[in-house]
């Protein structure tokens, strides 16, 4: 015991008394250090906390805003965008063990390693397992009661026309924004702009509240389109049946307004559909109406000769020596199907012939049928600003050689589109004035480029009835109870710079001739099953269209229900 206490007398004679002093001040320093940590961090710079507090608890996310509703003419849905629910993960929040994780992908439809990398990839805050989910799936989601995977509400859009008016509509992306057709170029109208919003998480990374909204979404607009959806429906209907009769590669039809230039429908085939695009071709997804090109063929006669009418170089009675069927040109000779001596101009158009046609072109200085060409719309976009609209070819008047102008007045050594082709044909329905097309309802028409006087348009339209008469090139283009007019056309393909013997085979009428109220435009590439001639191919699908939509339309009839008359012969057009 005297050890002991000797020892700590040692021990506290060896310590100086100021090192308990010190020691008292250090603490004493550390504690208010700390204190004045906690008052600056959370009195004076509480930024840091927060944000950390925040990004644990609290996050902003994107509120979709609605796409405006495309409509047809009379207001029947075309493109509407329905609420869905997307599956979306915040990896740092996720907890999910490897059955979960097979529960999740197996419900999703994906594969279980795909699910496992998103579901834990720490690099991201936010990351979308999958989008627009069907109302079962996402209520099986939110079954689960995963940590840190939550449902999210975007819109999906869906096309109560289906197929029928696909490539005209085109389609939206998984963010709802247009990707092809009208969907596309209107997507500043129909585009909303997205808000955003504040939520609170609980610690198992669910959403529990919902915080306010930092930014309301904006709806994008409404747009009302030219299109009639009854119209489109039989003009999609009739060219399906056409294509698949005659085995063709595919067809469209236009059906314009004949006084506005409005569209009432824009068919194609093949089609696809819209609301399930899991696999489309290419091809299907073609407006062949707009971005396609083809040689017109004989329906661009028409236009030749009221140039000629127009100059003065000949009238509707002029009669031409169309050589029996043969006519050299440059050393090349163009023929008629069906030979005659002399023709009226009339006749020309009536039974097609390409000597006619070609011999009333060079009458004429290429400059001068070049620019009634080029003012009917050849060669130039139709201003409908649809994406992907091809322009056509009409060259230089220039760098024409007689047999060049000679086939030109034929529709060879041209191209154009089909609604390019039924534009044109508003020359002929309003008094020789050229109307621009409109894909969007009109209040009213607008005023359209003169190119013919009122007579010559007349007079072609006199012709062009009778084209579809017994002794015409198009008998099967007639309806019962209407007067229709219209041009045959029947072409090789060219490709490679070649002729070769597949056809395209074209009709462009109106109807009724008295009061046009309707100029339909056919085309079907490469029919197969033995008829090629757009007298035998196109005209019926004219004939078709034209009867059912005048009588829905509830157009007065301008002739006897039974003014049909089929001729035992009917004359096609030389190709």
């Amino acid at each position: 015991m005297n050890y002991a206490a000797s020892a700590h007398q040692n021990i506290t004679a060896k310590l100086p008394g100021w090192r308990a002093t010190a020691l008292f001040a250090a603490l004493l320093a550390g504690l208010l250090g700390l204190l004045g940590r906690g008052v600056y961090l959370q009195g004076i710079h509480d930024d840091f906390l927060q944000e950390k507090g925040n990004a644990r608890y609290s996050r902003v996310i994107e509120v979709s805003a609605h796409r405006g509703m495309i409509t047809d003419r009379n207001g029947e849905p075309l493109a509407v965008s329905t609420p869905v629910d997307s599956a979306w993960a915040s990896p740092s929040d996720a907890e999910a063990d490897n059955s979960q994780v097979r529960q999740l992908a197996q419900i999703l439809g994906m594969d279980a390693a795909e699910v496992k990398k998103r579901l834990f990839d720490t690099s991201r805050d936010f990351v979308y397992l999958k989008r627009h989910l069907p109302p079962d799936q996402a209520g099986q989601v939110a079954s689960l009661n995963l940590p840190g995977v939550s449902l999210q509400r975007e819109y999906r859009r869906f096309y109560p026309a289906g197929e029928e008016a696909a490539q005209t509509l085109g389609f939206t992306g998984q963010d709802d924004n247009g990707q092809e057709g009208l969907e596309l170029s209107l997507q500043e109208q129909l585009a909303g702009k997205s808000g955003s919003q504040r939520v609170i998480k609980d610690r198992r990374g669910h959403i529990v509240e919902d915080a306010g909204s930092l930014l309301a979404p904006k709806a994008g607009s409404d747009v009302v389109l030219s299109l009639d959806r009854n119209v489109q429906h039989l003009a999609y209907r009739e060219l399906e049946s056409a294509v698949r009769q005659h085995k063709a590669k595919a067809g469209a039809v236009v059906v314009l307004d004949a006084r506005s230039g409005e569209v009432l429908a824009l068919a194609n085939y093949p089609a696809f559909n819209p609301n399930n695009r899991g696999k489309i071709s290419a091809q299907a997804m073609r407006n062949r109406a707009i971005a396609d090109l083809f040689e017109p063929g004989s329906t661009m006669k028409p236009f030749t000769v009221a140039t000629a009418i127009e100059q003065g170089k000949v009238r509707p009675d002029t009669l031409i020596n169309t050589e029996h069927g043969v006519y050299t040109v440059g050393g090349k000779k163009i023929h008629d199907s069906h030979p005659e001596a002399m023709l009226t101009v009339a006749q020309v158009i009536q039974k097609s012939s390409n000597v006619g046609s070609a011999k009333i072109a060079l009458s004429m200085e290429s400059e001068t049928l070049w620019q009634s060409l080029s003012d009917s719309g050849f060669g130039a976009q139709t201003g409908s600003n649809f994406p992907g609209e091809a322009s056509g070819k009409l060259r230089a008047s220039k760098t024409w050689k007689p047999i060049e102008q000679a086939t030109m007045s034929y529709g060879h050594g041209l191209s154009v589109n089909l609604l390019q082709l039924a534009r044109a044909y508003t020359i002929f329905t309003n008094d020789g004035e050229l109307k621009a097309v409109s894909l969007l309802k009109l209040d009213a028409p607008a005023v359209g480029k003169k190119v013919f006087s009122d007579s010559t348009a007349h007079a072609l339209r006199d012709m062009l009835e009778k084209a579809v008469q017994p002794g015409g090139t198009a008998p099967l283009a007639q309806v019962a109870g209407y007067r229709v007019a219209g041009k045959t056309g029947t072409a090789h393909k060219l490709e490679g710079g070649r002729y070769v013997n597949r056809y395209v085979a074209s009709f462009v009428g109106f109807a009724p001739v008295s009061d046009p109220r309707l100029i339909v435009a056919v085309m079907i590439d490469e029919p197969d099953n033995g008829q090629y001639y757009g007298g035998l191919v196109a005209a019926p699908v004219f004939s078709k269209v034209t009867g059912e939509v005048l009588r829905a339309l509830n157009v007065p009839n301008d002739a006897p229900l039974d003014n049909v008359i089929m001729p035992t012969d009917i004359i096609v057009e030389e190709v």
